[in-house]
């Protein structure tokens, strides 16, 4: 690898080369946040005030985010990349940052989560940029309903950047969707069924402990098990036989309860709560102002940006990274029964403010 590799704590052993955690797991998936600013305000991720957003010089620049992944690339095994938020396409440079990146990584998969307002306007610069593929938030398919989640009336202007990503070729279409007690959750089948129909991939999602409001409880979210159960009204599911390969969601083919002998699609589910992923975790994410967090749920940051900015060598950077990926904990705590684990205390950052 061309780095030399220290030690990461009193009596720990020396990682092997790559994102190593002490639990014997190697991140090779980056999720990289491009900034904690956002035009939704969804009701399980942020205040309807929004929150105190960083200064344009907290933000990691353009050169430092390809700094960066060059390293994670170059120097620790990054296989893949996810550009997140906030909202990334709110940075007027993100089509250069993306540009930069393909051209250093020919063959490295970049992929976008983004709530896909003013995608219409840049799904063709993303194609041509480099983008390998896209996720699309969307909760929703009525105005009122997703108004009242995102306390936003854009839901047209999101479908138009969905539509606009398919189009241009943006690699397979995923939907992610929260379901919220009482509000949208009677919509599962209806939005798998729109979603085959089109040919994009649902992925459902946990609402997770990451409100900035903390008003998240086990009680008031919708289980995996649940939207399971909400989807078989009208569809047969069974296992995806493709190997799950570290992946957040757990996959399932699609059949028409009419007509089960034809696969219409594929749906997965991400229980980070339930059924949690934990011991096959292989993300390794990046805050906007270049902190690293070894676990999306995790309390404590490792700061990148100082390095960056005090003339320290590609080596030290990824060194520095390294001890903090070692120190990954074995689980985020939420995977017992009943309320309030002792071992898990919701972080202070909403996820926006982390990236997803």
């Amino acid at each position: 690898m061309g780095i030399r590799l220290g030690t990461p704590g009193v009596g720990a052993p020396v990682p092997a080369a790559g994102l190593l955690d002490s639990y014997g797991r190697r991140a090779t998936d980056m999720r990289l946040s491009l900034t904690d600013k956002c035009n939704l305000r969804c009701t399980y991720c942020m205040p309807a005030e929004g929150l105190q957003w960083l200064q344009k010089d907290q933000v990691l620049s353009r050169e430092e985010i390809v700094r960066l992944v060059a390293i994670g690339v170059n120097l620790l095994g990054i296989r893949e990349l996810r550009l997140t938020g906030g909202e990334p396409l709110v940075r007027a440079d993100l089509v250069d940052i993306i540009a930069d990146i393909r051209s250093q990584h020919p063959d490295l998969p970049v992929s976008l989560t983004t709530n896909g307002l003013g995608l219409d306007k840049k799904a063709q610069r993303l194609k041509d940029a480099g983008l390998t593929r896209i996720n699309v938030s969307m909760d929703s398919l009525h105005s009122d309903t997703f108004a009242q989640l995102t306390r936003r009336p854009f839901l047209d202007r999101v479908l138009r950047g969905i539509e606009a990503a398919a189009a241009v070729g943006l690699g397979l279409v995923k939907i992610n969707a929260v379901l919220m007690r009482g509000i949208n959750d009677h919509e599962a089948p209806e939005l798998l069924e729109w979603a085959v129909t089109h040919g994009f991939e649902l992925r459902f999602i946990e609402q997770m402990p990451l409100d900035a409001d903390h008003g998240w409880t086990r009680e008031g979210m919708i289980t995996a098990s649940e939207i399971r159960e909400r989807l078989t009204e009208r569809f047969v599911l069974t296992p995806d036989p493709r190997n799950r390969d570290g992946a957040p969601a757990e996959r399932w083919e699609v059949r028409r309860a009419e007509a089960p002998d034809v696969v219409v699609g594929t749906v997965g589910i991400i229980a980070s709560v339930t059924e949690p992923f934990c011991a096959d975790c292989r993300r390794t994410r990046v805050t906007a102002e270049g902190k690293i967090m070894s676990c999306l749920f995790s309390r404590e940051e490792t700061d990148l940006r100082d390095l960056l900015r005090s003339g320290a060598d590609d080596a030290a950077i990824a060194l520095r990274w390294q001890e903090a990926m070692w120190a990954k904990p074995k689980a985020h705590g939420m995977d017992h029964t009943g309320l309030g684990a002792a071992d898990f205390v919701q972080p202070d950052r909403s996820m926006s403010a982390i990236g997803g």
